[in-house]
């Protein structure tokens, strides 16, 4: 193995340890409230769920900014720790408001993902960073699917559902050990293949990128957190299992199909490929809001999973597009706090509307914002050709 791949696999791997961790034990806050904490509060899980996410938010740009100034490096390891240092006061949480305040330590002194991020645009560019983008979204997604099933089997075993946090605090700490003997990034990129090629334009600004990338976290979001009441209370006789798969089913086939998809699509202009996916999600949201019978569910979230993946291929190239070295950390801390803001406005939105109307109703929500990001990038995409034209 090359250094440059060498490289490339411990980053990613050190962040799938991270994800795993902090992806894999929401969806058991429930039993942790009810065993471990004693507290018959069953809406606190949802604001647990948002409470990390939302603390990412206000402090990953201000993190990034500090990566540029001291060192991606450095800021990656201090992400990890900072998970070890929450997970272990999770894991010793005696009450409610102990467990709420690691949750916001996870989220205020974590951010591996855009830290992870940066440390890579340190040693490479172009294309080779683009796709080692898709690398990383491959093993957030990856942890997402596994996480809670892999969890899930170790959870008997202890006394305290809680105490799984003390043994998953060895997981960045581990991932922190593996990066320490990595380069400090100031070296020379090993681009592989894009240090031959001059730098391209950018298709689009940063901040058209935090916004589209907005729109899609936002639109997809949206639909989670009533999914599987959706499939449930539409008369379809789905078990809990069944609509847990049907959930987990467009991240699959971005795991499937994301990479070879991604070089397919190299040679394409990203706006044009994103205006598309766009319209994928649109149609596949208002396809599960009105779907008969669980095979139109699955055929629905299928096209979802094509959809998802090409927009989140397209955007990686146009995020790999406008990072530069110097500010990497900063770009990448205002990329994350657009995701996480996405992500929370979506949770809200989504209870907000289904307490108004019905479970249906955040479909329609992410199809207006899709419908809406849609419009601005066919507006973006032909508006240049009839000024050329002209």
């Amino acid at each position: 193995m090359t250094a440059h791949r060498r490289f490339i696999v411990t980053v990613m791997g050190c962040h799938f340890v991270a994800s795993f961790a902090a992806l894999g034990m929401p969806p058991f806050f429930a039993l942790i409230l009810e065993q471990s904490l004693h507290a018959d509060t069953d809406f606190l899980v949802g604001w647990l769920y948002v409470l990390p996410i939302f603390c990412i938010a206000i402090s990953s740009g201000w993190w990034g900014r500090l990566s540029d100034r001291y060192g991606k490096k450095r800021l990656l390891l201090r992400a990890q720790l900072g998970l070890a240092l929450s997970f272990l006061l999770a894991g010793f949480a005696e009450n409610i408001w102990v467990f709420a305040t690691a949750l916001a330590l996870q989220g205020l002194l974590g951010g591996t993902f855009s830290a992870s991020n940066a440390y890579m645009a340190t040693m490479m560019e172009g294309k080779a960073l683009t796709r080692s983008l898709h690398w990383m979204q491959w093993s957030a997604r990856a942890a997402l699917v596994i996480a809670p099933a892999g969890l899930g089997i170790f959870l008997p075993m202890l006394d305290s559902p809680v105490e799984l946090y003390r043994y998953l605090a060895i997981l960045p700490l581990l991932s922190a050990i593996m990066l320490w003997h990595l380069p400090e990034g100031n070296a020379k990129k090993t681009t592989a293949d894009s240090s031959q090629s001059p730098p391209t334009v950018p298709e689009a600004s940063p901040w058209q990128v935090y916004w589209l990338q907005f729109a899609l976290v936002f639109s997809t979001v949206v639909t989670f957190p009533y999914f599987v009441s959706q499939v449930q209370l539409a008369e379809m006789a789905a078990s809990p299992s069944l609509a847990g798969w049907l959930f987990g089913l467009p991240h699959l086939v971005y795991l499937a199909f994301a990479i070879p998809l991604s070089r397919r699509l190299e040679a394409y202009d990203r706006l044009p490929i994103l205006a598309v996916s766009f319209v994928l999600l649109l149609v596949s949201l208002l396809g599960q809001a009105w779907a008969p019978s669980l095979e139109m569910i699955a055929i629905w979230r299928l096209l979802m999973g094509i959809g998802m993946t090409t927009a989140m291929i397209s955007l990686n190239a146009l995020i790999a597009g406008i990072v530069r070295q110097s500010h990497a950390g900063r770009t990448f801390g205002w990329l994350e706090s657009s995701s996480k803001w996405g992500a929370v406005l979506a949770g809200f939105a989504a209870g907000l509307v289904v307490h108004l109307f019905d479970v249906r109703s955040p479909f329609f929500i992410g199809a207006a914002v899709l419908l809406l990001a849609t419009g601005y990038l066919v507006a973006r995409t032909l508006l240049p050709l009839r000024l050329g034209n002209s």
